[in-house]
């Protein structure tokens, strides 16, 4: 990747495997840590956004540990001592209300399969008592664009380690992905994509490290 002084950097990355990502449980807003996989994992995003030698100036990262313990394991391999963190729950991952805590294969059983499966990957039906990707998006978008997106255009580097769900939603705003696109959309655990921006609000280039 060309690094050029007059280009800005934000840096997403989705956390290491979880304990319940392990189980192939429902996490959503409940808070498991990461496995020792999960932290191989973000030590090995931390070496490679280590190497792109980008000078951050901001953290950002959800209220739940997993995201936490991989933003924190990313910046010890930077060594960065000096960046401003912010926690927000507004970085959650998606709510699966009362799926949260059931293995998928058991939700299957006890909802059917294609019921099970359109509250996974359709953009816009929640599962009870929990959130669509859809509601997802209606909080992460405004909180990226309100206290995000201003810092990029002003020229800071930022890094922000969230969530399978809260960074598809950012990735189809930064990508202009249909609702079709994002549901379809699979990002990897531990898995950095690197945007560059050159002082507006649509990147000018992007790199996925898990391709």
């Amino acid at each position: 990747m060309n690094k050029e002084k007059n280009l800005s950097y934000l840096v997403l990355i989705r956390h290491g495997q979880s304990e319940w990502n392990e189980k192939n449980l429902f996490t959503g807003w409940k808070n498991p840590p990461l496995t020792e996989k999960g932290i191989e994992e973000a030590e090995l995003a931390g070496i490679r956004i280590k190497n792109l030698n980008i000078d951050f100036s901001h953290y950002f990262t959800s209220a739940l540990i997993r995201a936490q313990e991989t933003g924190e394991i990313i910046l010890n391999q930077l060594e960065k001592e000096k960046i401003i963190k912010t926690r927000s729950q507004n970085l959650n991952e998606r709510d699966y209300g009362d799926l949260s805590g059931l293995n998928k294969d058991e939700a299957k059983k006890e909802w059917g399969e294609e019921q099970v499966h359109i509250w996974r990957r359709s953009y816009d039906v929640p599962p009870p008592g929990g959130e669509s990707l859809e509601d997802t998006s209606e909080r992460v978008l405004p909180y990226f664009n309100s206290s995000i997106l201003p810092k990029i255009i002003q020229g800071e580097n930022i890094l922000v380690a969230a969530h399978g769900n809260s960074l598809r939603s950012l990735v189809m705003q930064l990508d202009n992905m249909s609702k079709e696109e994002v549901v379809a959309l699979e990002i990897p655990t531990g898995a950095p994509i690197i945007y560059s921006f050159e002082g507006n609000e649509k990147p000018t280039f992007k790199e996925n490290l898990f391709e």
